[in-house]
This record gives structure tokens, C-alpha cells and sequence, in this order.
């Protein structure tokens, strides 16, 4: 079990990603992740050792694990083996890794470059709903895009869907009000930035505390685990809100 209370929230880490491969292969790694890694070469190699150092750092920095013990499970790391109890999202975009944490099921989490898609246009017409194509393609305003496209990402990362055919079962007002199709759970969206990316998580409320998140000191290329990384910035939360249903409007 974890030592969350039940006024607990997800917690948030970031990392910029080493700019150059990484040698060698960490001790700390488990056979399965090692296995993993051997597939890669370059920069890939470099994300994934660099997305497992954050996981071990975010256990760490949540449950006051030291950090060379923590591990997620094998495969898709989607919760943790140690500690367990642990629930984990992570992200990757343009040299950035994110990783969420959260004691409880329903986690989600979205990044994004706020310079990212300069044909958003089409994504809008194509795939996000009557009203939301009418707010999104009248203000032209790409940052806007961004931060409702973060939050769909983050919604069908936290209700375990895929992006085919499921981009509308979350819509985004004008004024970033939220509704989903899940009537009846406790869900809840944030919107943040850090550096120059957006941050968004959905996640099951279990209390009355919002989600903190920090942007850590990169790992550099030998990815040590022998002491806490230290935070370098927090994420700047824009909004906190919950995810409603039509029938609630």
C-alpha cells in the first residue's frame, strides 16, 4: 500500500530530455526494461532511459521511496511494482518527459510545445465537435487549440480510449467549462504551463487538494540515482475545473 492520505492529489514531473545518447546502461534498470532498451539506438534510447530515471524519481519524490528501489511494472508502466499502489501517466514531446502520479485510478496526462501545429485548422474541422470547430476556428487562435487538444489527449489517456473516434466525448466551452461522456464519476481537468509547454491532466478526484508539478534538473547523461533530482521550476496551473456531463449543465 501507498502512504497517500485521502485529502491526497496526482503530482506532476517534468525533464528535458539529454541532448545527446546516453552511454552505457544503468544498473538500476529492471531485466525487462533492460531487455527494452537494447531495441533502441540514438535519442530513442536516450527517451526511454530517460522516462524510466523520471518514474523512479516521481515514486520517489510521492512516496518517500528511495528512488534506485522504485520500479513501474513491465510493459506498459501504467502503475507501479514498487512501492506499490501507485497509478502513472506519462508523456513525451520535442525533448520533454512528463510523468503523473496518483493513488488512485483514472490518470491522464497530456504535453505539448505551445508552438506545435501550424495547420490546427484541420484538425478542428475534421475531428472536434459543431461547436467546438464554431469558438476554436472564430477566435484563430492556436494556443487555444493547444490547450483543448491537451485535454482531449489527457481524457482518453485517463478513461483508457484511443484517439480514433473518440476526440468529441470530451467538449471544451469558450470559457474551458468540460463535458465528457462518463456521467456519474468524480473527474476532474487542470491546465498548466511550464517553460514553453502546456500541461494537462485528468484525473478521479479523491479529496479537496489540486495537483502539484515540477520541472526537475535535467538527469544529465549518466542518469544517477543517488539522490533526489531537484526541482528547477513549478508548472503554473491556469485552471482547475471539474468534467461535467450535459445532464448537469
Amino acid at each position: 500500500m501507498n502512504d497517500s492520505s485521502p485529502d491526497s492529489a496526482p503530482t506532476i514531473w517534468l525533464c528535458r530530455e539529454p541532448v545527446s545518447p546516453c552511454q552505457g546502461t544503468p544498473g538500476w534498470l529492471t531485466a525487462f526494461e533492460k531487455g527494452t532498451v537494447d531495441n533502441f539506438s540514438g535519442l530513442r534510447r536516450s527517451e526511454y532511459l530517460c522516462s524510466r530515471w523520471l518514474i523512479r524519481q516521481a515514486l520517489a519524490g510521492t512516496s518517500g521511496t528511495e528512488g534506485a528501489k522504485c520500479r513501474p511494472v513491465d510493459g506498459r508502466p501504467v502503475c507501479s511494482e514498487f512501492p506499490p499502489g501507485w497509478h502513472l501517466s506519462l508523456s513525451h514531446s520535442h525533448g520533454l518527459s512528463a510523468c503523473a502520479v496518483s493513488a488512485t485510478t483514472g490518470l491522464g496526462l497530456d504535453i505539448e510545445p505551445r508552438s506545435r501545429h501550424p495547420h490546427w485548422q484541420k484538425v478542428v474541422r475534421r475531428w472536434f465537435t459543431p461547436d467546438e470547430q464554431a469558438w476554436l476556428l472564430a477566435s484563430d487562435h492556436c494556443e487555444d487549440f493547444l490547450r483543448v487538444w491537451t485535454l482531449k489527449e489527457a481524457w482518453l489517456k485517463a478513461t483508457g480510449r484511443g484517439i480514433a473516434g473518440n476526440l468529441q466525448t470530451l467538449e471544451v466551452t469558450p470559457d474551458f467549462r468540460l463535458f465528457g461522456d462518463r456521467p456519474g464519476e468524480d473527474w476532474m481537468a487542470t491546465s498548466g504551463q511550464v517553460d514553453d509547454f502546456l500541461v494537462a491532466l485528468v484525473y478521479r478526484r479523491s479529496g479537496k487538494l489540486s495537483p502539484s508539478g515540477s520541472l526537475l534538473q535535467p538527469p544529465g547523461d549518466a542518469l544517477q540515482m543517488d539522490q533526489p533530482a531537484r526541482p528547477v521550476a513549478p508548472v503554473r496551473w491556469l485552471f482547475h475545473t471539474p468534467i461535467m456531463t450535459r445532464e448537469q449543465e
